[in-house]
């Protein structure tokens, strides 16, 4: 919802949303063969906000700016136990990123496509 909310504003002042912002799907495979998926929503607010959600949390905080040619985000969620820390950049029409929680101790990246539902 607040996507949608994001979009509707950016519209409503004559820009566009950032190509970053909108509903994702984060392949979070660690196996070949067993897919694990969750959504990803971001909202890019033209302050350089970012909310939204990711594998199920609310965004606490977060920031996203375009600069040397690509547009990327980085943002705070939580497990209840710990931060988690996640930075996305677009590539072309796949959004790439890595996720840090220092708590459980690793560092996954992976890859999204835009959603179609």
């Amino acid at each position: 919802m607040l996507v949608v909310a994001a979009l509707l504003a950016a519209a409503a002042v004559g820009g566009s949303p950032p190509p970053l912002a909108g509903r994702w799907t984060v392949d979070l495979s660690s196996q070949p063969g067993q897919p694990y998926t969750k959504a990803m929503d971001l909202a890019l607010a033209p302050d350089g906000a970012v909310s939204g959600s990711f594998y199920d949390s609310e965004i606490q905080a977060g920031r996203w700016k375009t600069d040397r040619g690509r547009t990327c985000a980085s943002f705070r969620t939580t497990d209840g136990a710990g931060p988690y820390h996640t930075t996305v950049c677009l590539d072309g029409d796949v959004a790439r990123g890595q996720t840090w929680a220092e708590h459980r101790n690793f560092l996954f990246n992976w890859n999204a496509v835009r959603r179609t539902d």
